[in-house]
């Protein structure tokens, strides 16, 4: 789907417009504390919440457009596939700002994280790169509609689980979590 005429915030353009705005939040993140290392775990959290946003929104595109058809929701479908690489952009900002906060403090990186971590981290990345890789018309043609429909379906389901496990376990100590 391509761009309407004069429309900053459709398809592609939406696109760069968000990786954009979410790289400048990053850096001004981390910027606020001299790039130092807090300043990293701040932009960890700030992409983490902003890729459960993106996330959230192009997830429920298609069920919020069928439930409550209306402009927005209408919107929301049409630029579900800019919405999901916007996803990805985030979390592979998310994934940079994680791998420096492990180069700048391993021993407090090491008690942040554990085995699981790794697993089902690496298994969900492993399932955002292939959504991405397949969210283009050559590539979704290349394997298939059956094959594309249960990637996209099962890995969003999968990746719904593991942010909902991973805030879900922040709300005892920081109810707003809930939200």
């Amino acid at each position: 789907m391509s761009a309407r005429q004069g429309d900053w915030f459709e398809g592609w353009r939406l696109l760069t417009l968000l990786t954009l705005i979410l790289a400048g939040l990053c850096a001004g993140i981390a910027g606020m504390r001299g790039f130092e290392v807090e300043g990293v775990r701040m932009v960890v959290r700030f992409t983490a919440r902003s890729s459960l946003l993106l996330f959230c929104l192009a997830f429920s595109a298609a069920a919020l457009a069928r439930l409550w058809p209306n402009a927005w929701t209408r919107w929301q479908r049409r630029n579900r596939r800019q919405l999901g690489l916007s996803f990805a952009a985030s979390h592979a900002l998310h994934a940079t700002a994680i791998i420096a906060f492990a180069m700048m403090d391993p021993a407090t990186f090491a008690t942040a994280t554990n085995l699981g971590s790794y697993l089902f981290g690496g298994i969900g990345y492993t399932i955002i790169i292939a959504m991405a890789a397949t969210s283009f018309d050559r590539s979704a043609a290349a394997i298939g509609p059956r094959a594309w429909r249960i990637l996209h379906l099962w890995g969003g389901y999968y990746l719904w689980a593991q942010f909902a496990i991973a805030f879900g376990k922040r709300i005892p100590a920081m109810p707003l979590y809930g939200l």
